[in-house]
C-alpha cells in the first residue's frame, strides 16, 4: 500500500513539473487566444463563425476554439521570425500550414496508407486463416481496434 502513495506521489510530482511547448507557453500567444475566443467563440460571433466556416473544417471537427489556436500560433510564429528566433512548436508540434482540413497533409496520407495497409492485411489473414482458429476473433479485433 505505501508503494502505491509513493507512485502517486511521485506521478503528481512529475505532472506538476510537465509544461506546454514553448510557442504554448509564449504570452502572446495566451493573450491571442484568449482575446480570439472571446471575440469570436460565443453568442452572435459564434453563429457567424459556424455559417462562414467551410463544410469540410466542421465535418473534420474543427472549431472555433482550434481555429483562434490556429490563427494565434500563426500570429505568434510571425513575432519569433521578425525577432530573428527560431520558430517554437505548439502543443508538442510544429507548426504547418493547413490545407483544406489538414493541419499537416503528410501526416495524414501516411495514417491514411497506414490504415490502408491494416486493412489489406486484414483482408489477407481473414482469407488464409480458418475463422475456427482459436485466436482468430482476437486477432481480428485486435486489427479492427488498432486501424481507428
Amino acid at each position: 500500500m505505501a508503494w502505491r502513495a509513493a507512485r502517486l506521489i511521485l506521478l503528481a510530482g512529475a505532472a506538476a513539473l510537465a509544461s506546454g511547448s514553448q510557442g504554448d507557453r509564449e504570452p502572446v500567444y495566451r493573450d491571442c487566444l484568449l482575446q480570439c475566443e472571446e471575440r469570436n467563440c460565443s453568442g452572435g460571433a459564434l453563429k457567424h463563425f459556424r455559417s462562414r466556416q467551410p463544410i469540410y473544417m466542421s465535418l473534420a471537427g474543427w472549431t472555433c476554439r482550434d481555429d483562434c489556436k490556429y490563427e494565434c500560433m500563426w500570429v505568434t510564429v510571425g513575432l519569433y521570425l521578425r525577432e530573428g528566433h527560431k520558430v517554437p512548436q505548439f502543443h508538442g508540434k510544429w507548426p504547418f500550414s493547413r490545407f483544406l482540413c489538414f493541419q499537416e497533409p503528410a501526416s495524414a496520407v501516411a495514417s491514411f496508407l497506414n490504415g490502408l495497409a491494416g486493412l489489406m492485411m486484414l483482408c489477407r489473414y481473414r482469407a488464409s486463416v480458418p475463422a475456427s482458429s482459436p485466436m482468430y476473433p482476437t486477432c481480428v479485433a485486435f486489427a479492427w481496434l488498432s486501424g481507428r
